[in-house]
């Protein structure tokens, strides 16, 4: 293979690893955003979970404290039967106490239907709590990772800079005005292998004393079509 060519694929190589490095600037602050925000997330819902069975557990204290208060209103009005005179006392007596036991009854409904409720949040609290441990671990472990990566752009950046500038300086102007040239214009690769003997980029047909003219490798040839430039390989050019 022609120098020059070796040169500019070992060009192209250096610019796709500094290609790649300064698009992880933008995605790697997203993808730590993302980890951070599941963790808050999950944090958020445990903390409702967590709440709402408090303050479940507080209505179940209430409702049952309710019912014993009413429960012993209802034996002190009952009792109280046993020494009605009149009709009027006893009607408004009774009234009392099915007011009472209406009173009991719901709150007995709405105790059964809480206990239940906490039944299910305690369930609900366990699995946001697997859950968070296992996120939360997890995810610390990815934001590490990712941080160091972060961390290290600079440096790797300068070494992929000090080593594309060696390379370019080795290959000759007119050669490296060409490759910059459609770098610039067409963007991703530049340096193409010839596949079933057309540009492996745009796939135009190349003719027969072209194909020859690559494989002699004396000289850079570009293709017609899209401007790259192209170079043969027996194993993938055939």
């Amino acid at each position: 293979m022609n120098n020059d060519l070796e040169l500019l694929l070992k060009l192209q190589v250096i610019d796709y690893d500094i290609g790649e490095l300064e698009r992880s600037k933008e995605y790697l602050p997203d993808m730590m955003s993302n980890l951070r925000r599941e963790i808050d997330e999950t944090s958020d819902n445990l903390g409702t979970t967590k709440t709402a069975l408090d303050e479940a557990k507080v209505n179940q204290k209430n409702l049952e404290l309710d019912i014993t208060t009413r429960e012993q209103s209802l034996q002190k009005y009952q009792q109280q039967m046993m020494s009605i005179k009149t009709n009027k006392e006893y009607d408004a007596l009774v009234a009392e106490i099915d007011t009472i036991k209406e009173h009991i009854s719901t709150a007995e409904t709405e105790l059964i239907e809480t206990i239940d409720n906490i039944t299910e949040l305690e369930k609900s609290l366990s699995e946001h709590s697997e859950k968070m441990a296992q996120i939360e671990g997890n995810n610390k472990k990815q934001l590490d990772i990712l941080q160091n990566k972060v961390d290290t752009i600079g440096d790797k950046m300068s070494d992929k800079m000090t080593a594309r500038k060696d390379v370019a300086s080795s290959i000759p102007r007119p050669t490296l005005s060409i490759y910059e040239r459609v770098r610039r214009g067409k963007g991703g690769t530049v340096v193409v292998v010839v596949k079933k003997r057309a540009c492996g980029a745009c796939y135009k047909a190349l003719t027969p004393k072209k194909v020859q003219e690559i494989k002699k490798a004396d000289k850079i040839h570009t293709c017609d079509n899209c401007g790259r430039l192209m170079f043969w390989d027996e194993e993938e050019s055939n």
